[in-house]
């Protein structure tokens, strides 16, 4: 059966001869594209090599290469004295040529031709923009990181032919060499009695969190949570199906006697907290505080999840040690994050938890996570066995308490009779409460219009409060006082 005239084999075929994919390759994909799409019908005869080479303005030897894929792959027969036919169906029947639109082709479809569930819970809430200054809520400055230092690391272990081995495997367990020296360092800075055996290292905290509820949680479980709270992790409790209780903070942190409160009227699972550094107001839990939640979650038997994003930045003085220091019952899981203040591709996150659990954990993370990431973690590993980390630490912290300061003062500069704010001891963000009637959302866009770009994810209002958390670890002394030059403008303008 000839191959009808109708059918445009040149408008099929698209060669870039720039491209590093073969040309009798890049005309074998289209034309099995082509074939897919039903625009060479099964069993039609194609042109002889001689007539699609002269089509397509390439070597006969070229075409002959592009028609022995084809039969390699499965997509035409040879037939002797007659010529080369695609494989397939309605041989005997009419053939009938679909029209054939420009780039149709490269097409992908824009909709499944299927339904599935989709869920609003998880939507994306972080926005981005191409303004020069930025307000986040407390992200480290990469251009503080020593690249070509961690690069080295990462060079050095990448060549050394026994680490190379562990390219050929599969890891979720993590590296041991990297769990032993975390576990030290964690040890010796955060007076946490653990182990390598207590670890489980995961890609972020929020990975931390979801393996958590995963194995911890029950839909129609209730989950207490800080009045204001990471809204990241509100994100994967609410796809858990708990019910999350809101708990009143003060200066202090969270109120205990609430959570005592919630205790009685109802069986609780989980309280998530930020003790170091509540998220997003910055305070720190008391001491008292702290113990007096351990007693409840001993007497009420709720787990005490606690998320130490930020431990690696104080500034005044030494750092209170996690509540999982002092947890002798086995209530406590702790999560945290190593290596925040180095490039994002240097960091990791790790759940601290008794043996038992980590048993269950690490199921989970085989199935999500089951390369892991293994030299990274020699790097991080090394780092700390070298005292790598420690002396980064130290001079990025001298950079931060400055910028810490500098942004304290230009606040109380431009701002001071609008907001009310604290200086934290620690962390990368402020908390500040406007005490003048503001529309936040307006203030941001007049902000945006101006090359200053705040999320709506750093803004807090509703009835009881009007608040911003501005992180400032990202700028430098310039950015900082450009920044709140523009916000001071944007602010006269909306009030």
């Amino acid at each position: 059966m000839d191959s009808p005239a109708e059918i445009p084999y040149k408008s099929f075929v698209k060669i870039d001869r720039k491209s590093e994919t073969s040309i009798y390759m890049q005309i074998s994909n289209q034309l099995i594209n082509a074939i897919q799409r039903g625009y060479i019908p099964f069993g039609i005869k194609l042109p002889g090599t001689r007539a699609l080479s002269q089509i397509l303005e390439v070597h006969r030897n070229t075409i002959v290469a592009v028609y022995d894929e084809l039969f390699a792959q499965g997509w035409v027969e040879s037939l002797p004295n007659k010529g080369t036919f695609v494989i397939g169906k309605n041989q005997e029947k009419p053939l009938k040529i679909k029209t054939f639109e420009e780039n149709h082709l490269e097409k992908y479809p824009k909709s499944t031709g299927f339904s599935f569930k989709t869920s609003n819970i998880l939507d994306n809430p972080f926005e981005h923009s191409t303004c020069e200054y930025i307000f986040n809520d407390g992200v480290p400055d990469i251009r503080l990181t020593q690249i070509d230092q961690h690069s080295k690391f990462y060079s050095s272990i990448l060549k050394r032919k026994s680490q190379q081995k562990m390219l050929g495997h599969y890891n979720h367990d993590g590296s041991e060499f990297f769990k032993k020296n975390l576990s030290h360092y964690l040890n010796l800075s955060r007076g946490l009695p653990i182990s390598k055996n207590n670890l489980l290292i995961t890609r972020s905290t929020e990975m931390s969190i979801y393996i958590v509820s995963e194995i911890l949680l029950s839909q129609g479980n209730t989950v207490l949570v800080g009045a204001l709270s990471y809204f990241s992790v509100n994100m994967i409790f609410q796809k858990a199906g708990v019910d999350i209780v809101s708990i009143p903070i003060d200066e202090e942190g969270i109120i205990v006697e609430s959570v005592r409160e919630a205790c009685q009227k109802q069986k609780i699972r989980m309280l998530y907290i930020t003790p170091h550094h509540h998220y997003p107001t910055t305070v720190t839990l008391s001491a008292k505080r702290r113990l007096e939640l351990l007693n409840l979650a001993n007497e009420y038997g709720f787990i005490i999840l606690e998320d130490d994003y930020d431990y690696e930045f104080h500034y005044d003085k030494s750092p209170i040690l996690p509540l999982s220091s002092a947890d002798t019952n086995g209530m406590v899981i702790y999560i945290g994050s190593f290596g925040k203040s180095l490039a994002p591709g240097f960091r990791t996150g790790f759940i601290v938890a008794p043996e038992n659990l980590m048993i269950e954990m690490r199921k989970y993370l085989g199935i999500i996570d089951r390369q892991g990431d293994v030299l990274m973690e020699r790097v991080l590993g090394e780092m700390i066995a070298e005292g790598e980390i420690n002396r980064y630490l130290k001079k990025s912290l001298k950079v931060y308490q400055e910028r810490r300061d500098h942004f304290s003062d230009l606040l109380n500069e431009h701002l001071g009779d609008f907001i009310n704010f604290q200086k934290p001891s620690g962390g990368l963000a402020i908390w500040a409460e406007w005490n003048i009637p503001i529309n936040l959302m307006q203030l941001s866009r007049h902000c945006t219009q101006n090359n200053l770009f705040i999320p709506k994810t750093l803004l807090y209002q509703n009835k009881n409060i009007t608040a911003m958390r501005l992180g400032f670890g990202n700028l430098n002394f310039d950015e900082m006082e450009k920044s709140i030059e523009i916000l001071s403008e944007s602010v006269k303008l909306v009030t």
